[in-house]
């Protein structure tokens, strides 16, 4: 009995197959973000749908190389001397943050290059409708992207975009707003470039997300300025509503009149945005509740870890709790496998994929030398 996370196939594709409509009816490109999935065994299957990824490390541009088999569209907020030539050799764009930055690296691009390399810039509209100033990356005072009273009216030679990422899970109706104070911050510089990267956050794959919309406000764009080439990269989007986290009742314990179910898995580890966001999951055949709930079969659940805000809920289920039944949280394939940790050195869930014919194949068990290495 060990807990996992459940990739299923044919969700999956149903996301991909959307964001390949997207993509052909608009005209933009949409690539993966890494940042929210990289569980690179299942890349043959993106294959099918998208082109390519993008990475914001040199880790993640490697894999984009090597795993996914197409150069990366690289941006970090900084980037070193050490890293950056072996970045340029996995990236088919670089961004720079800064101006700095660019007057830093621009020359490296020159010299080290041994393919073409499209450089740009990010910029900073000044606006997001993020409500979590955690996620927000235009608060003021943020340190992503160039604002529009700190460039030239002649943009820095080799920049040949603009990439703005100020979303997150965001709606349509998000977008244009956002278009909006693009064009008033930065449009008279758009005739200068060749692409426009929107970044990512926008989770077309939501229900009751205006497909339509999106793609509407793309062709319009496009139409208004044919020179560029608009690209997304949803991190979110592609990992929707695609598999649970499937953990088990390892002990029940009572303080105070608030039971607890203790998990084999565990928030600030496997979880973590459930306690950075924050926000409650659903929890399958399970009613969320105010945390100052008490009553019949309502139980808070815990996790593993010595930390002691390591629990969530409450939720009231359908019966009795007992140790060794299953815990099955909706929705944690997006974000939460790139961010796990090995804290404790509690078990890491096991990866698993259940496949177009039913089949359940573990990608990946991890184990006392995945812990062990990482202190090398």
């Amino acid at each position: 009995m060990r807990p996992y996370y459940l990739i299923e196939e044919e969700r999956l594709r149903r996301n991909l197959s959307l964001i390949r409509r997207v993509a052909d009816e608009s005209g933009a490109e949409i690539i993966l973000a890494f940042k929210a999935f990289a569980l690179w065994k299942t890349f043959p299957i993106f294959r099918e749908y998208i082109s390519s990824t993008t990475a914001s490390s040199l880790s993640e541009a490697r894999l984009a190389l090597e795993e996914f088999g197409a150069p990366a569209h690289t941006y970090s907020p900084a980037y070193t001397e050490d890293e950056f030539p072996e970045l340029l050799r996995c990236s088919s764009h670089i961004t720079f943050n800064s101006l700095s930055q660019y007057a830093r690296f621009m020359p490296m691009v020159d010299a080290t290059s041994d393919h073409p390399v499209s450089c740009g810039l990010r910029i900073n509209p000044e606006y997001s409708e993020i409500a979590t100033e955690l996620y927000n990356p235009c608060a003021p005072g943020s340190r992503f992207g160039v604002l529009a009273s700190q460039l030239p009216d002649e943009l820095p030679r080799g920049i040949e975009g603009f990439h703005c990422h100020c979303h997150c899970e965001s709606s349509a109706e998000a977008l244009a707003h956002t278009l909006e104070h693009i064009e008033a911050r930065f449009g008279r510089w758009l005739p200068q470039l060749r692409w426009l990267n929107l970044g990512g956050g926008h989770l077309m794959t939501r229900r009751d997300y205006d497909v339509d919309l999106l793609i509407r406000l793309l062709r319009d764009l496009q139409r208004k300025y044919p020179n560029l080439r608009l690209i997304l990269e949803p991190g979110s989007a592609f990992a929707w509503q695609t598999g649970p986290l499937v953990s088990h009742v390892v002990d029940i314990v009572e303080n105070h009149g608030i039971r607890t179910a203790v998990l084999d898995v565990s928030f600030t580890c496997h979880m973590p945005d459930c306690l950075e966001m924050p926000y409650q999951p659903d929890v399958r055949d399970a009613e969320s509740l105010p945390l100052e709930a008490r009553g019949e079969n309502v139980y808070r659940l815990g996790g593993n870890s010595c930390l002691s805000g390591d629990y969530m809920g409450c939720w009231r289920f359908q019966r009795p709790l007992e140790v060794g039944d299953e815990v099955i949280f909706e929705d944690m394939i997006h974000y939460t496998t790139v961010k796990t940790t090995v804290f404790n050195g509690i078990t890491h869930p096991d990866l698993r994929i259940l496949h177009l014919d039913g089949t359940e194949e573990v990608l990946r068990r991890f184990g006392y030398e995945d812990y062990k290495s990482r202190m090398d």
